[in-house]
Order: structure tokens, then C-alpha cells, then sequence
């Protein structure tokens, strides 16, 4: 028997802006199916470690694979299925949200009625015609989500997705994002209780370098604490 490599494998991770260094040495494996939840102060490197396993960014050392796919030698390989959640929505703000999916299900060719299905979960349906700059942050959110998944990835990379949501909007997106889409996760949150209870491996980030690797149940409460001090 075969068995699958990890989703994705770390192994001393380490990315530098100039003469400061956003990570420092992260190592870790994360089994298909299963969610990493990235904590830490802003500034911790938690953006900048979503980024690089987008293939946005390139590591100055170490070594990152994704489905066994060596980065960034086999980004090609992997973006396809990749999903990606960021601050920015990535979507034309002159554009409708239903004219950005549409776009977007050419780019991976999926099939129109994708566009339709997601707005019709989210909640857009009815006001998917309206150019994007003139809806709410958390309406835009809802779109963000869509694009993210519109072509069925299997790992999702989810920077605060939950950020501008309000309960009824985080509960449409669930099935979307949350542990009932099945797909694996990294994800980082403004609420690290709400992050853990979602969380298979948690990596604490304290400027750049792993203060924790392990399992939610093996994080005391004082180094939580610390991470944010």
C-alpha cells in the first residue's frame, strides 16, 4: 500500500524582508482532512506562512511541499487546488460579485452553474448584480468565500475568514469552510478559543518562530497567554 504524503510539510521554514526575518525554522505535517490553526500576535508571521504555502511568496530557506509537490519548483502542480482566503478579497470592485465568479470559473473551468449554486449558499443571489465596491465588508466577504472555492480545492488557506461576518453570515459560510467541507485547512483567527475548537495541530507564532507545534489538548493556557503578551 501507497501511502499519501502530507498536505503540507514544513521542514525549517524561514522567509526574510530584508534584514528582518517573518519565519524563523517551522517545521510540521498536516494529514488530509485535517485543520492547522496559526496563532500569534499581528506581525507574528501568520500571514506571511498563508502566503508562501499560496505560492505568493518564496522561502529563503528550508523546505515546503504541498501534496508532495516540492515549493516553489512544483508551484505549477498545486495551485489548482488550492484555495485562498486573504485580507484583500481579490475580486474587481467595478465588477458585480456574480461578473468576478464567472471570471473566476473560467480561469479553473468550472462550470457556470458553480456561480449560481454559491450565491444561491451565501445568500447573494438576489444581489449578486451589484458592483462590488458598494456592498458591505461582509457581504464582500461572503464573495471572497465563494471565489475561494468555486473550483472545489482541496486545501484551503483561511486568513481571519470569518473577519466582518456576523453570526447568520458565518453559518451560511460553514458549509463552505468550516469542517464540513472536508477539505483540509490552515487557518488564522482573531479569536484563538474559536481557532482551537476547529483545530487537528496548532502552530503558535511568537515574531517569526514557533513557540508551540502540537495538538490543541497540549496547550496550557500560560503559553497561549504568552503568544499574545
Amino acid at each position: 500500500m501507497t501511502l499519501e504524503p502530507p498536505v503540507v510539510e514544513l521542514r525549517g521554514l524561514t522567509r526574510r524582508f530584508g534584514e528582518r526575518t517573518a519565519l524563523r525554522e517551522v517545521s510540521l505535517s498536516l494529514a488530509a482532512g485535517a485543520t492547522l490553526a496559526v496563532l500569534g500576535h499581528n506581525g507574528a508571521g501568520k500571514s506571511t506562512l498563508l502566503r508562501i504555502l499560496a505560492t505568493l511568496l518564496r522561502p529563503h530557506a528550508g523546505e515546503v511541499a504541498l501534496f508532495g509537490e516540492s515549493l516553489p519548483r512544483r508551484a505549477f502542480a498545486v495551485r489548482s487546488r488550492l484555495g485562498l482566503v486573504a485580507h484583500e478579497p481579490l475580486l474587481y470592485r467595478d465588477l458585480s460579485g456574480r461578473e468576478n465568479l464567472r471570471y473566476h470559473a473560467r480561469l479553473h473551468g468550472a462550470p457556470a452553474a458553480r456561480v449560481e449554486e454559491l450565491l444561491n449558499a451565501v445568500g447573494m443571489d438576489r444581489r449578486g448584480d451589484e458592483p462590488v465596491r458598494l456592498l458591505s465588508r461582509g457581504l464582500v466577504q461572503r464573495l471572497a468565500v465563494c471565489r475561494a472555492v468555486l473550483h472545489a480545492p482541496a486545501l484551503l488557506l483561511l486568513d481571519e475568514p470569518r473577519a466582518n461576518l456576523d453570526p447568520a453570515a458565518e453559518e451560511l459560510l460553514e458549509p463552505l469552510i468550516g469542517r464540513a467541507s472536508g477539505c483540509t485547512r490552515v487557518l488564522t483567527s482573531h479569536d484563538p478559543r474559536s481557532a482551537l475548537a476547529e483545530a487537528d495541530l496548532v502552530l503558535g507564532l511568537r515574531d517569526g518562530r514557533p513557540a508551540f507545534v502540537g495538538e490543541p489538548p497540549g496547550l496550557s493556557d500560560t503559553t497561549l497567554k504568552a503568544l499574545y503578551a
